[in-house]
């Protein structure tokens, strides 16, 4: 009678602290497999975005110690095959980075992650196997020249870098566009314009929406500043900015090389760099006013089209959806509501950031792994909620009569008054309009001597905007 052999589910592997079972089918090793133990925290993995950002730094670290002479042209080739197929996301790689957010200050988990997987893959690429830490060892070549303390900060700067460019920027150009547009297709519609909440005098529709556009085209240009904040990187300082560890030449080589994927140069002072989260914050600060520049623009529309009989009713809004469950026929501003929670959310974002980096001791920016997922949520929501607020609202908005309609009931118009015939003559002139319900026109001509040609010239909306 033959016994069966099962096939085993994990092996084992050692390290400084001693032995521990790794799932066999894993490329990640030992110390992946302790941090999985250590931080069973939120489930929230390292962003897909910065993961990618680090294996990009690793690939550039294989190609420049190979032209240091440092790293054997056979090994470099295999770790940078195994970079190129994680950034191609082969399916092979999908699960292999199991680390979570809140785990060592440093990120030094999610560092060793990429370090064990790369040289797993490498030395299966050479013809070993899984696991296999020979000949490509994931400290002694993936991590040559490299810190924890230096190079989970430069992916944090690549990975933003890259989201502002690649996402952000063209969601806000696409909004400004949206917004330039309606500003010239409402600008012969005159309504009454509001300050502290009540009437003022006139305005065109297209004039607020020509402010809103330059909201965004100011958040445009904040992006550039973000950018210069973070195009500063620490790779190279190593352990605590001295570079110990790390070729003489490293740095600026490797600059070199992610120049070509993001204009980045090295750090001036990388003892500032690694010690600090200042460019990140000063980032995510940027981040903030954009919020609250959507904030502003979401919550005028959405006052706008209020009603449609009870509210401001000045704009249609596109209808996405059924506004109640129970109302019938009700139709709400979703798409900025949804907008308004985004900003929100960022502007939590920044209040944890400016704590996270208050937590910065000596030689080490603690809290590096939360930094990154929080400028990498920050910039993916603000992205998507710019190209939803543009597509599914702006674009649609449709102008009403109502805005027009109330312009010559408006009290305000009286300020036209002013110059011929005081200020206090044309309050008193605004407050018996209020009392009786009669227009400005209408008291006007009872109580100054101003022509019916005077008071059409003096009293027309399109004048005064």
């Amino acid at each position: 009678m033959s016994t069966s052999s099962k096939t085993p589910l994990t092996r084992s592997e050692t390290d400084s602290l001693g032995s521990l079972e790794v799932p066999v089918t894993a490329y990640y090793g030992i110390q992946t497999q302790r941090a999985i133990h250590n931080f069973p925290i939120s489930g929230i993995l390292m962003p897909r975005p910065f993961i990618h950002a680090h294996v990009l730094l690793k690939k550039a670290a294989a190609t420049v110690n190979r032209d240091l002479g440092l790293l054997k042209p056979e090994l470099a080739a295999a770790i940078i095959q195994a970079a190129d197929e994680i950034l191609a996301d082969a399916l092979w790689s999908l699960d292999q980075f199991p680390v979570d957010v809140y785990q060592t200050g440093s990120g030094t988990s999610t560092n060793m992650n990429v370090n064990e997987v790369l040289a797993s893959r490498a030395n299966e690429i050479l013809g070993g196997k899984r696991g296999d830490k020979s000949p490509i060892h994931p400290n002694d070549h993936v991590n040559l020249g490299q810190s924890s303390n230096d190079t989970i900060p430069t992916s944090l700067h690549v990975m933003a870098l890259n989201l502002m460019e690649e996402q952000l920027s063209p969601a806000l150009l696409q909004l400004r566009e949206s917004l330039m547009t309606k500003s010239k297709q409402f600008w012969d519609i005159v309504k009454t314009g509001r300050t502290h909440l009540q009437d003022a005098t006139p305005i065109r529709l297209g004039q607020e929406f020509l402010g809103y556009a330059g909201q965004i085209h100011e958040s445009i240009k904040r992006m550039v500043g973000a950018r210069v904040e973070l195009s500063d990187l620490p790779i190279g300082g190593t352990a605590v900015g001295t570079g110990i560890n790390a070729h003489p030449e490293f740095a600026k080589r490797m600059c070199a090389q992610l120049e070509l994927r993001g204009g980045l140069v090295e750090a001036k002072n990388h003892y500032h760099t690694q010690a600090t989260l200042d460019a990140p914050v000063a980032a995510h600060a940027q981040l903030k006013t954009i919020s609250v520049s959507l904030t502003k623009i979401a919550n005028d529309i959405r006052w706008m089209g209020s009603g449609p009989r009870a509210g401001l009713g000045e704009i249609e809004i596109p209808a996405v959806q059924p506004g109640s469950s129970i109302m019938p026929g009700k139709v709400n501003p979703v798409i900025c509501e949804s907008v308004l929670m985004v900003c929100q959310r960022v502007i939590g974002n920044d209040a944890t950031l400016t704590t996270a980096a208050q937590q910065c001791n000596f030689e080490l920016a603690m809290s590096l792994p939360l930094a990154a997922h929080l400028l990498h949520e920050s910039i993916t929501l603000l992205a998507h909620a710019c190209t939803n607020f543009a597509t599914q609202c702006i674009d649609g908005i449709k102008p009403t009569e109502r805005g027009p309609a109330l312009v010559e009931s408006g009290l305000m118009l009286a300020t036209a008054l002013a110059p011929l015939i005081g200020y206090e003559a044309a309050a008193a002139i605004a407050k018996e309009a209020a009392k009786t319900g009669k227009t400005i026109r209408e008291i006007a001509k009872m109580k100054t001597q101003l022509t019916d040609a005077q008071l059409a010239d003096l009293l027309d909306p399109k004048k005064m905007v």
